[in-house]
């Protein structure tokens, strides 16, 4: 069974907003930390969001705090990435990544995370 499965991406214009989901099939959802990278050609992976296990803590990158919101819906088991007010910068792979346990101390560091999906892909156009 796949471990985590990502939905949600597709095409907006700028200052437009999209909603990723992830789900964990092959996992059990509540003890995971769960986080979302995006990858462009030619670059590093980012990370862009982190959300504990728990779901009382959320962390961000610089380049979306205030635009994008984390959050997880623990009964019906799925992480949400709600993206407001998307720039052309935003366009990527957007990957969901999970970590058994408490998020690590770097949480933007890839290799910490053990699951990953295979990605949806969000273009944002000018």
């Amino acid at each position: 069974q796949v471990p985590v499965v990502e939905s949600g991406g597709g095409l907006a214009q700028a200052g437009g907003n999209l909603r990723l989901s992830c789900t964990t099939p092959g996992l059990r959802f509540d003890d995971y930390a769960l986080c979302w990278f995006r990858q462009t050609p030619g670059k590093e992976r980012e990370g862009v969001s982190c959300i504990s296990w728990s779901g009382l803590s959320t962390y961000y990158a610089d380049s979306v705090k205030g635009r994008f919101t984390i959050s997880r819906d623990k009964p019906n088991q799925i992480m949400y990435l709600q993206m407001d007010n998307l720039k052309p910068a935003d366009t990527a792979m957007y990957y969901c990544a999970a970590r058994k346990g408490p998020l690590p101390h770097d949480e933007w560091d890839a290799d910490n995370y053990r699951y990953w999906g295979q990605g949806t892909q969000v273009t944002v156009s000018s």
